[in-house]
């Protein structure tokens, strides 16, 4: 209901000439221009989308990797947390330049700064929940002659689900944007090759389909996480259901 709200006072503004056309389209003007060039969005979509994946798995998996190694060892949590937490204080937009320059403009660039966008917040969650699990339930199920795998396939990662799968719900987020921002500084498709296109065009009524689009499989890909955390996480909506 709200963002019909938005939507009705946007084109009630635009329709009431307040703001020029070339500097506001109408989400008319939009739906229009998303309808007349879908095919070409969705060619630029399909690339993105390839990108989003890769950098996101490989974000993924290496930053589980390193969360299990800095469990387990506390001088490499110790030496490489600071590490972990500097990247994010290097903002994309300054890298993505330098990745281009070192890797060419095809696909490697943009992938490479996605597992840098994702990386992050895969890493840090799975730290954390990893590391609040209660330790007198870690010495009790050592006491009982549990191994290392036992704690860990069932006190930790258990523990560490709901932190991993929100980690994973921004760095689904993560993804999209990132492959966007790799493509504006060079490639030969994608969706930020497509806005650079038109932002030279000045055709802002198709600069915002293609931001509308973006969001969307934003949106997507959240959704995608969430079902994923409901089939890994049973108990959550047994849980809920008994609170009803």
């Amino acid at each position: 209901m709200t963002v019909l709200c938005l939507l009705l006072a946007w084109q009630a503004v635009c329709s009431a000439g307040l703001v020029p056309p070339f500097m506001l389209p109408s989400p008319v003007s939009v739906a229009q221009a998303l309808v007349t060039d879908w095919p070409l969005l969705a060619s630029h979509a399909a690339t993105s989308l390839a990108e989003a994946g890769l950098g996101l798995g490989a974000g993924v998996a290496l930053g589980f990797v390193v969360a299990l190694a800095m469990d387990r060892f506390e001088l490499l949590y110790r030496a490489f947390y600071p590490i972990v937490v500097l990247t994010q204080t290097i903002p994309t937009v300054a890298i993505a330049p330098l990745l281009v320059l070192w890797f060419g403009y095809g696909m490697l660039p943009k992938v490479v700064l996605i597992v840098v966008t994702t990386f992050f917040p895969i890493t840090v969650g799975l730290l954390e929940g990893l590391r609040s699990v209660d330790p007198d339930e870690i010495d009790l199920m050592r006491a009982m002659g549990a191994s290392r795998w036992q704690i860990m396939r069932h006190a930790k990662l258990p523990a560490a689900l709901p932190q991993l799968f929100g980690g994973l719900k921004i760095s689904a987020a993560y993804a999209i944007v990132g492959a966007v921002i790799a493509e504006w500084l060079g490639g030969f498709s994608g969706l930020g090759v497509y806005m650079t296109r038109v932002r030279k065009a000045y055709s802002f009524d198709k600069m915002f389909a293609v931001i509308f689009l973006i969001s969307a499989l934003s949106l997507v890909l959240m959704w995608v996480v969430d079902a994923l955390r409901r089939a890994v996480m049973p108990w959550e909506r047994a849980g809920e259901s008994n609170r009803r």
